[in-house]
């Protein structure tokens, strides 16, 4: 059965996106079969992945409200292996709906059915502790926190805590923290020393040994409809999430296929 993570963090602009898509990428270069569920109307999981929002596609949003069944809404990716339930704004809607269902479950009931298919279904969460959040940690086996490496990185925090705690309460008591991911480090800041000192104390082991650099290649490369994988497989920010994939996959006990600088990615559509 497959595990489902969700990513979360209510602050935007913590790099959680571009985590959740550039280990799942990582993850189905390693051998997995991988499922990206964007529930962000934003759509930048969607769009990040090389999807185009202005097709007229089906979406979560369609899944909710019960117009199409989950596996009619699924896209294939350039990556073999990788997956997506796609978003676009009209998702956002979807907080509407759920609130006037009084229903915390909608998605786990969909992607439950999927977890026989995927080794991992990977959850990128909007930047609110919304009623989609809530679904999605309702779904979820487990939650990585992306914290970014700033002053304010820990201010609102413990919100988050407290809503996962009211989760775990109420709506789903098998969620546990899979980890804690530090993102955008500048090592000349003499803060950020003290900021990832600080989120290693609240957190402890929970804690990645893998951080993620500022790096422009990462920033560069959604803009192209690619994980970075993709986009400059050499660079200082794919090295960092082939690392933090492979720490992610080792705490699951979980083997996987080596990616060194000659392994060829599979691309659907080549031989």
């Amino acid at each position: 059965m497959g595990k489902i993570i969700a990513f979360a963090n209510q602050k935007g602009g913590v790099g959680k996106t571009t985590t959740c898509i550039n280990v799942a990428a990582y993850m189905a270069a390693m051998g997995k079969n991988v499922l990206i569920v964007d529930m962000d109307p934003q759509g930048n999981a969607t769009s990040g992945v090389g999807i185009d929002k202005s097709s007229k596609l089906k979406t979560l949003y369609n899944v909710i409200t019960k117009e199409s069944y989950v596996e009619e809404v699924i896209l294939n990716t350039k990556i073999t292996g990788l997956d997506i339930i796609p978003s676009t704004v009209d998702l956002a809607g979807a907080e509407i709906d759920l609130v006037q269902m009084n229903s915390k479950h909608v998605v786990k009931n969909s992607l439950n059915k999927l977890k026989g298919k995927y080794d991992f279904i990977l959850i990128d969460c909007p930047p609110s502790l919304g009623m989609l959040t809530v679904n999605a940690l309702t779904s979820a086996d487990s939650v990585i926190i992306p914290i970014q490496c700033e002053f304010f990185a820990l201010e609102g925090l413990t919100q988050l805590m407290n809503t996962i705690r009211l989760i775990i309460h109420h709506l789903n008591p098998e969620l546990k923290i899979e980890g804690v991911v530090l993102t955008m480090k500048d090592n000349r800041s003499n803060l950020v020393a003290q900021v990832s000192e600080e989120v290693r104390k609240f957190f402890n082991t929970k804690v990645y040994d893998t951080y993620i650099p500022r790096n422009i290649r990462l920033a560069e490369a959604p803009s192209h409809g690619m994980p970075i994988l993709l986009y400059d497989t050499s660079s200082k920010g794919a090295n960092a999430y082939q690392s933090l994939t492979e720490e992610i996959l080792n705490r699951n006990k979980t083997s996987y296929k080596k990616i060194t600088k000659n392994t060829k990615i599979n691309l659907r559509g080549e031989k």
